[in-house]
């Protein structure tokens, strides 16, 4: 209702109208995903007594990189791509993450990095070739985790995660997918929401 009333009494253009569409869009989900993972409440209890151990694990890939240059293997962001980290750091205002993990390039750092500034959490880096995914689980028991990955790695991890294969690899123009893996105590579900 607020988003049709400000839309009736403004004179605002296209651009300003699909900036203010996108900020919305960013709010609304960004209010969905703490929602869903903020009820505890419904969990089923364990034999034994206490609170369930909740691990939330969201994934993405690096946000448009700089494909000017074919022959760098590590460019960083193009101008979408760096809105595109920003827009990330909106999405993840509200998530009280406690730990932030990318792999040791450009483009994954860059898109780590309105996060990592915003949230005053440093960059962790790991390597998905050479991840032990029971020790990593381990490490991050209970935390809210930001992980930045690639089109191929980040289907991998969430797959590792779930225990299952899911998901395959990313198609090469898809910097949106959001992947949440919420363990609790240690049983695996997940959601794959698209953020435009």
């Amino acid at each position: 209702m607020l988003f049709l009333a400000l839309v009736e009494n403004s004179n605002l253009n296209n651009v300003n109208m699909i900036k203010l569409m996108n900020f919305c869009k960013v709010f609304i989900f960004s209010s969905l995903i703490v929602l869903f993972f903020s009820c505890k409440g419904t969990e089923e209890k364990n034999d034994y007594e206490g609170e369930p151990v909740i691990t939330t694990f969201y994934l993405i890939r690096h946000a448009e990189k700089d494909r000017t240059d074919p022959d760098n293997p590590d460019p960083e962001l193009n101008q979408d791509g760096l809105t595109r980290a920003l827009k990330w750091a909106e999405i993840f205002d509200p998530i009280p993450l406690d730990a932030i993990y990318s792999t040791n390039y450009e483009r994954t750092s860059m898109t780590a990095a309105p996060t990592s500034v915003k949230k005053d959490i440093d960059i962790k880096y790991y390597d998905p070739s050479s991840l032990d995914i029971e020790d990593f689980k381990l490490q991050n028991e209970g935390l809210n985790v930001l992980i930045v990955g690639h089109s191929n790695t980040t289907p991998m991890l969430v797959n590792k995660l779930l225990g299952v294969e899911k998901y395959n690899q990313m198609d090469d123009s898809d910097n949106s997918s959001l992947f949440i893996v919420r363990i609790i105590d240690g049983k695996a579900t997940d959601i794959l929401l698209n953020m435009h």
